[in-house]
């Protein structure tokens, strides 16, 4: 799964990586990006703006808000199947920014796992597929929420995870956003190529950016 990743970059990489315009203000950067924060992402809908929404998707027939903690990542292998995103696949995607993710590495010691965190070596910001949804709480509130698609490890995550996100080259960002035949989406699924990415062990996700050796 991808449970933490980072979104601290310089506003202008930002701002030219997606051709939007972000200013000071707008959002505070965040290099523990967590489950049930409000984080930016591009839709299909509004392409050329930064969206806030909650990170935990949940589905617009949800009977409440708690289903959100539990889909904070789809599956590519079954999302054209699972009721929770099979129609967001088809109508409600997005791209999440980010310049790097998290995951924890089992020590075989017995001790608690270590964080890495893994980026790409000559891009210092990418794009994870993403879904999206809106729900209507009972009390009449919109909530909008996205989920992170993960697929099977590249040969660098295999040594850490047995997941990683979905990584969009640049030239598939708008694709992604834009595409209707599923079939072509789904290729879309594979590992993003272990030897284009990095990965370092961190002490505290809150200094990671900085912690690079």
């Amino acid at each position: 799964m991808c449970g933490r990743y980072s979104f601290a970059p310089d506003l202008k990489i930002v701002n030219e990586h997606y051709n939007i315009k972000v200013n000071d203000g707008d959002f505070s950067l965040n290099t523990n990006c967590s489950p049930t924060q409000l984080l930016p992402v591009l839709t299909n809908d509004l392409p050329q703006q930064l969206s806030f929404f909650r990170w935990g998707l949940i589905p617009f027939w949800a009977k409440d808000i708690s289903i959100g903690s539990k889909l904070i990542n789809a599956r590519a292998e079954t999302i054209q199947e699972k009721p929770s995103f099979k129609q967001s696949f088809k109508r409600r995607r997005c791209l999440i920014p980010a310049d790097a993710f998290y995951e924890w590495k089992n020590n075989n010691t017995g001790k608690k796992k270590t964080p890495y965190r893994i980026f790409l070596k000559n891009q210092p910001i990418f794009s994870m597929a993403g879904l999206w949804d809106l729900w209507k709480s009972p009390a009449g509130e919109i909530i909008y929420s996205f989920s992170i698609i993960t697929t099977s490890p590249n040969e660098m995550m295999t040594e850490i995870h047995n997941r990683m996100p979905v990584i969009l080259s640049k030239e598939m960002e708008k694709f992604w956003l834009e595409a209707s035949n599923e079939n072509d989406l789904v290729e879309l699924f594979k590992p993003f190529p272990a030897n284009e990415m990095d990965n370092y062990p961190v002490l505290d996700l809150r200094k990671a950016a900085g912690a690079r050796p």
